[in-house]
């Protein structure tokens, strides 16, 4: 890696580690508590959620051939929305397997209709994201449809769902989701020489060697899962994936081989950073970390589009 790279690394584990410090003075038993069962496990979830996203968000960018891709634009968000909330409005019994299950049958169903979309080769960059901004907005409608039915103890818990948070009592998140999670940043990681390939065209990437069939496969199952795990356990995050990626390009470069594990890094800082500013914005009150990323993401779609359409 680049003197940039490394720094870039070492910057992001330096604010993960800090993370777990900034807060009130602790002291005694009710201090290590407070340390030990909220906050290191807030961080871990919070970095396991975060790296997660970015890392998709990197391999959507590469695998839909465009800079806007990423788990929310392409619709893989809502599709786990949806089919957790499924789970949730109709209070389906056996707690987070059927949640998780849900949530992965609908991130898979709405991540392949947009990715069927990309591979017609008659779809320009806009199109692809306009079927993932489609996709998005039909299952949120589904999303409200749902809530709207169910009773008024569901509601609320889907409510609160909805938002994406990141409490933490204990180390069962981080039980959960690294046997999910792990799996699938490896796999992507270890796609990043043929992403790299299919970068320059599906044509080339065959003609090395590349089965680009395969490929999309791999990176949408892994991508899929590990998001819908993400979601069932914390609610929808959104935009970490489209502003992460986009960063690291910037001060690294667009090589995959530093770009992938760098979002991965960057991604999980960046969401126990907003983390924070969500539990000090309003002293005594906490925001959602949902509400604190999208605040940022929006923004920065906006300003990601009209990049897009001078270029």
């Amino acid at each position: 890696m680049t003197r940039r790279a490394l720094l870039l690394a070492g910057t992001s584990l330096a604010l993960m580690a800090l993370a777990v410090l900034v807060g009130p003075r602790l002291e005694g038993a009710e201090g290590a508590f407070i340390l030990w069962q909220l906050r290191v496990p807030r961080v871990l979830v919070g970095g396991l959620v975060g790296g997660t996203l970015a890392l998709t968000g990197a391999a959507f960018q590469t695998l839909f051939a465009n800079p806007l891709a990423s788990e929310s634009t392409v619709g893989t968000t809502a599709g786990a929305t949806l089919g957790a909330l499924t789970a949730l409005a109709l209070d389906l019994p056996g707690g987070f397997p059927v949640l998780f299950g849900c949530a992965c049958l609908g991130a898979a169903l709405t991540s392949l209709s947009v990715m069927l979309v990309a591979r017609s080769g008659r779809a320009a960059m806009s199109d692809v994201l306009l079927a993932g901004i489609t996709v998005t907005v039909a299952t949120g409608a589904l999303s409200v449809g749902l809530q709207y039915v169910s009773d008024s103890r569901a509601l609320v818990a889907a409510a609160r769902w909805s938002l994406g948070q990141l409490p933490q009592v204990g180390y069962e998140g981080v039980l959960v989701l690294a046997p999910l999670v792990v799996p699938a940043w490896l796999v992507l990681l270890a796609l990043g020489r043929a992403l790299q390939t299919f970068a320059f065209g599906e044509e080339l990437s065959a003609s090395r060697g590349v089965n680009v069939s395969r490929l999309r496969t791999l990176v949408l199952a892994a991508s899929s899962l590990s998001v819908a795990a993400c979601v069932a356990w914390c609610g929808p995050i959104a935009f970490v994936g489209l502003i992460v990626p986009h960063v690291v390009r910037r001060s690294v470069g667009p090589a995959l081989g530093r770009v992938l594990p760098l979002s991965l890094v960057t991604g999980a800082t960046f969401l126990v950073l907003c983390d924070g500013l969500a539990r000090s914005v309003s002293p005594g009150r906490e925001l959602p970390v949902g509400v604190v990323t999208a605040a940022l993401g929006a923004p920065a779609l906006v300003l990601l589009l009209f990049r897009a359409r001078k270029a």
